[in-house]
C-alpha cells in the first residue's frame, strides 16, 4: 500500500511537475486550493504534505496550523522561495517537520519525505500507546472506563483472592470468559490451572468423561486412561460455560462434587480428592429454569453465591471508542499494516448502531472492516453491510415528515400481545405497507413479520 502525499501550491505548474517526479513510489493528490486541501486531510490518511508558504494572498502558516488541527500527525514540509532562519524557525514550532526552500533540490525533497513518513510513523505508534495509557482502563485486558464495567470491576477485585463460587450471567457476547480468567489470573490460584468446560458445545453423550475423566477399558474405544476437566483444574480454577445447558443428570453428579470435593473417574472406585474454585457463566435465566424444573435450585444456590452481572455493549457505549481504538489497532497488526482509522462517518454508524451481538460482534465488524478496506481511512462504505441498512432506516425515519405521528401510545393493563399487535400493524402502516422496511425496523425476520401479521388476522 503506497503511503499518500498532497501537494498544496497556488502554482498549477509546481503541482504537475511534483505529480510527476513521485506517483511512481506514492499516491500522490495536488490543489492548488488550500481548502480542498483541508478537505483531503479530513477525507483521507494524509502522510506527507507539502505546503508552499505562500498561496496567492493566503499564509502558509495559516493553513499549516489547520493541517495540524486536522491531523496532527501527518509529517509537514514547508516549500517556500523566502526561506530565512526566522521564518522556518517558526514554521518548525507550528508543527512543520521540515522546510525545504525554492528551487526544489529533488534528491533532498526525496529525502526528506521518507524521513517525514517515518517521523509521521513514530508518532502515531506514540500517539496510540499513550492514548493507551491514559484513555484505556480496565482491569486484566478487560477493556472500560464506564460507570457499569468500573463496577464489575470492583465485584473481580473483591472475589479474586476468595474460594467462593461466581456465577457470570450476560447477554452473548458480553465478555464472560474473559472476567472469568480476569477472576483467576488475579487471584491467589493464578499460577494454577484454569480449564474450560462449554456446556453447550459439547455432545451430551460425551460431557461426564469431559468432566469426571476416565480410566482405561471403562467403555468401547477408551483404549487409555484421561484426567478429567475437574482433576486437570485441581488446585486452580474450573470455568463452566453455559452452564444453563447441562443436562439434569450431570447436574446432580456437579453438586456432588461440589460438596464433597472428591471425584471418582469413569470405570474406576478410586475416589480422587480435588481443590477447585468454580465459576460459571450463562446467558439464560437460570432461576426461571429452576421454575420450569430444567436446572437444580440446590446446584444454582450453589453456584451463585456471588453474581456478576456484565452489561451489554448497550449500556456502556462510553467504551466504544476505546474498544474501537483496541481492535483496530488488534487487527491491523495481525494482518501486518499500518493503523487505520475510521473517517468521521464510520464512527457515527458504529457509535449509533445498538450491538445485539455486543463486544463479539464489534469485534467481528472491526475485523471485517481492516481486512476488506482499500484505504487506511475506513469508510462506511468498508462496514459490514447491514449496518449500511440499520443507518438508511434511521436517517429515513429522521428526515421524513411523517416523523411526528410515529409514536405509539399504549395504555396500561394492554396485554404483551395486544401491544406487539399494536406495534406491528403501526409500524407496517407508518412504512406504508413496506414489509421488508417493518421488519428491519423491528428487528425481525421478514418471514416471523409475515407469520406474525396472518396470526393477527385469523
Amino acid at each position: 500500500m503506497k503511503h499518500h502525499i498532497l501537494i498544496i501550491d497556488d502554482e498549477q505548474a509546481i503541482c504537475s511537475s511534483l505529480h510527476f517526479a513521485l506517483e511512481d513510489e506514492y499516491e500522490v493528490m495536488t490543489t492548488t486550493s488550500p481548502s480542498i486541501g483541508l478537505q483531503y486531510l479530513s477525507e483521507k490518511l494524509i502522510d506527507v504534505v507539502l505546503l508552499d508558504w505562500r498561496l496567492g494572498e493566503i499564509d502558509g502558516l495559516t493553513i499549516l496550523e489547520k493541517i495540524k488541527r486536522i491531523s496532527p500527525q501527518t509529517a509537514v514540509i514547508m516549500m517556500t522561495a523566502f526561506g530565512t532562519i526566522e521564518s522556518s524557525v517558526q514554521a518548525i514550532k507550528m508543527g512543520a517537520y521540515y522546510y525545504i526552500t525554492k528551487p526544489l533540490d529533488m534528491k533532498e525533497l526525496s529525502l526528506l519525505i521518507q524521513k517525514g513518513i517515518e517521523f509521521q510513523k513514530l508518532n502515531r505508534q506514540v500517539q496510540w500507546f499513550q492514548e493507551t495509557l491514559d484513555k484505556v482502563t480496565g482491569y486484566a485486558g478487560i477493556i472500560g472506563k464506564s460507570k457499569a464495567i468500573k463496577q464489575v470491576f470492583h465485584l473481580i477485585d473483591k472475589v479474586k483472592d476468595i474460594d467462593t463460587n461466581v456465577l457470570i450471567t450476560g447477554e452473548s457476547g458480553t465478555g464472560k470468559e474473559l472476567v472469568a480468567r480476569a477472576i483467576h489470573s488475579q487471584g491467589k490460584r493464578g499460577n494454577e490451572p484454569f480449564e474450560v468446560v462449554n456446556c453447550a458445545a459439547i455432545p451430551e453423550t460425551l460431557l461426564e468423561s469431559e468432566f469426571f475423566g476416565y480410566e482405561k477399558g471403562a467403555f468401547t474405544g477408551a483404549v487409555q486412561s484421561k484426567k478429567g476437566k475437574i482433576l486437570a483444574a485441581n488446585r486452580g480454577t474450573l470455568f463452566l460455560d453455559e452452564v444453563g445447558e447441562m443436562p439434569l443428570h450431570l447436574q446432580a453428579k456437579l453438586l456432588r462434587v461440589i460438596q464433597e470435593r472428591e471425584v471418582t473417574p469413569l470405570g474406576s472406585n478410586e475416589k480422587k480428592q480435588v481443590d477447585i474454585r468454580i465459576i460459571a457463566a450463562t446467558n439464560r435465566n437460570l432461576m426461571e429454569m429452576v421454575s420450569n424444573g430444567l436446572f437444580r435450585e440446590d446446584l444454582y444456590f450453589r453456584l451463585n453465591v456471588i453474581p456478576i452481572p456484565l452489561p451489554p455493549l448497550r449500556d456502556r457505549k462510553e467504551d466504544i471508542p476505546l474498544l474501537l481504538d483496541h481492535f483496530l489497532h488488534q487487527y491491523c497488526e495481525e494482518i501486518g499494516t499500518e493503523k487505520k482509522q475510521f473517517s468521521s462517518e464510520a464512527k457515527k454508524v458504529l457509535f449509533q448502531y445498538h450491538y445485539p451481538g455486543n463486544i463479539r460482534q464489534l469485534s467481528n465488524m472491526i475485523q471485517y472492516a481492516v481486512a476488506l478496506s482499500p484505504e487506511r481511512m475506513i469508510s462506511i462504505e468498508d462496514l459490514p453491510p447491514y449496518l449500511m441498512d440499520n443507518e438508511r432506516i434511521t436517517q429515513e425515519i429522521k428526515s421524513d415528515p411523517k416523523n411526528d405521528h410515529k409514536s405509539i401510545i399504549i395504555p396500561i393493563g394492554t396485554t404483551i400481545k395486544e401491544a406487539e399487535k399494536q406495534i406491528i400493524q403501526r409500524t407496517l402502516s407508518w412504512c406504508n405497507g413496506h414489509r421488508q422496511k417493518t421488519a428491519k425496523i423491528l428487528g425481525i425476520s421478514e418471514r416471523s413479520l409475515r407469520d406474525k401479521l396472518k396470526h393477527y388476522r385469523t
